[in-house]
């Protein structure tokens, strides 16, 4: 496993995206909306992580919850792993309460499932799985 990237939980994402553009010396690598998060994501490319910026799209969506909350800043880390199911019933058995029985698609072409952060000392994590093109 790798740190895959860093999710950052914005009010405004084209007012975040303009200074992590100046922040990290370069441009945005890619948007992406997940209506069924009711999140729109903008991705920076950062070597072998990339730095996930989280905007909500609908007043009642997690992130917003998660910015009136708690204010913009860290959301979560991802970490991308070879078989997510694998990794969700191993940490299933350590003892980890997952928010997700199965995982569901995400951004970025991955299978996603979260750990609920009151077992992971406050932090969100996320297990990422890239889904492979079976077309080959």
């Amino acid at each position: 496993m790798h740190i895959d990237h860093i999710g950052i939980a914005v009010s405004n994402l084209d007012e975040a995206i303009s200074t992590y553009e100046k922040i990290l010396n370069k441009k945005l690598s890619k948007t992406e909306r997940v209506d069924s998060e009711k999140v729109e994501t903008a991705f920076f490319e950062t070597g072998q992580s990339k730095v996930e910026l989280l905007g909500p799209t609908e007043p009642d969506s997690v992130i917003q919850k998660f910015v009136d909350k708690k204010g913009e800043g860290i959301h979560h880390v991802a970490f991308e792993v070879e078989d997510i199911h694998a990794e969700m019933k191993r940490l299933q058995d350590e003892g980890f309460t997952l928010l997700n029985e199965q995982p569901k698609q995400g951004a970025d072409n991955k299978l996603v499932a979260f750990l609920h952060p009151k077992g992971n000392h406050g932090v969100l994590v996320e297990l990422c799985q890239t889904i492979q093109d079976n077309t080959e």
